[in-house]
C-alpha cells in the first residue's frame, strides 16, 4: 500500500515534468546543461533563505511562538524574492552564454534561443522547487505508517492537496521563467511585478493550509491564468493551438504547372 501510494503521488506532481523533460529537453545537450544549470541556482537561493532563517530565529528567541508565526510569513516572502533575484540573475547569465555562443557559431546564430532557455530555466525551477516541498511527504507515504487506521481517511496523502500544490507550484514556475525572461528582455518592468507579486500571491495562499479548498482553487485559477500568459508571451496563438490539436498539416496551396515538371535527359 505504501508504494503504490509513493508513486500515485510522486506520479501526479512529477508526471507532467516528466513528459516535459522527455520530450522537449532531454535530446538536446545544451537544454539539459539549462535545466541543471537552473537547478543549481534555485539551490543557492534556498540555502541563503535557510541561513537568513535560522539566524532571524536564534535571534528572535525560539522560545516565543507569536514571533515565529510572523517571521515565518516573512521568511516566505523572503524566499520569494530571493528566487526571483536568481531567476534574474540566471537570466544575465545566459543571456552572456547566449552572445558567446552565437559568436562562435558560423552563421552568427546561437544554436539554443533565449526563449528556449526560459522554458527550460523556469522547468528547473519548478522540478527543484517541487522536490523540496513533496520529499518529506513522499517519505512519510512509504511507511511503516498506515493511513486511515484510526478510522481518518485513506486517501490522506492524495486528497490532502499537497501533491496537487507540488504539481501546480512546478508549472507556475515554467510560466513565470517564460514570462519573467521575455520581460527582462523586452524592459516590461510591469510585467516583472506581476511575476513577483503572483509568487508572493501563491506563497501567501499556502498559510491557508490544512484548508485545501481555499488553497488549491485560487492556485489552479492562477496556474491557468499564468499559462494562458506565457503562450502569448511565447508567441502563440489560437490558430497554431488548433492546428497542433487537430495534428493536421496545412496542405500547399501552390499548384505546379505539368509544363513546369522535367523528366531526366535522353541521350
Amino acid at each position: 500500500m505504501g508504494a503504490a501510494v509513493f508513486f500515485g503521488c510522486a506520479g501526479i506532481a512529477f508526471g507532467p515534468a516528466l513528459a516535459l523533460v522527455l520530450l522537449t529537453v532531454a535530446a538536446e545537450p545544451l537544454r539539459v546543461i539549462v535545466l541543471v544549470a537552473g537547478a543549481f541556482f534555485w539551490l543557492v537561493s534556498l540555502l541563503l533563505s535557510s541561513l537568513l532563517w535560522f539566524v532571524a530565529v536564534q535571534l528572535s528567541g525560539p522560545q516565543d511562538p507569536r514571533p515565529q508565526e510572523r517571521l515565518l510569513l516573512l521568511g516566505a516572502a523572503l524566499s520569494v524574492l530571493l528566487q526571483e533575484s536568481f531567476r534574474f540573475a540566471y537570466f544575465k547569465l545566459l543571456k552572456k552564454a547566449d552572445e558567446g555562443l552565437a559568436a562562435l557559431s558560423e552563421d552568427g546564430r546561437s544554436p539554443l534561443s533565449l526563449r528556449h532557455m526560459a522554458y527550460v530555466s523556469g522547468l528547473s525551477f519548478g522540478l527543484s522547487s517541487s522536490i523540496f516541498s513533496l520529499t518529506n511527504l513522499l517519505a512519510e507515504a512509504v511507511g511503516p505508517g498506515t493511513v486511515g487506521i484510526h478510522g481518518d481517511s485513506p486517501y490522506y496523502f492524495i486528497t490532502s492537496g499537497e501533491t496537487f500544490l507540488a504539481m501546480a507550484l512546478l508549472l507556475l514556475h515554467t510560466f513565470w521563467g517564460v514570462i519573467f525572461f521575455d520581460a527582462c528582455q523586452r524592459c516590461r518592468y510591469g510585467c516583472l511585478g506581476l511575476v513577483v507579486a503572483s509568487h508572493l500571491l501563491t506563497s501567501g495562499l499556502t498559510f491557508l493550509n490544512p484548508r485545501y479548498e481555499a488553497t488549491l482553487g485560487p492556485i489552479f485559477i492562477l496556474t491557468l491564468g499564468t499559462a494562458l500568459w506565457a503562450f502569448l508571451t511565447a508567441g502563440g496563438s489560437f490558430r497554431n493551438l488548433l492546428k497542433c490539436l487537430s495534428c493536421k498539416q496545412e496542405e500547399d496551396s501552390r499548384v505546379m504547372m505539368y509544363s513546369a515538371l522535367r523528366g531526366p535527359c535522353e541521350d
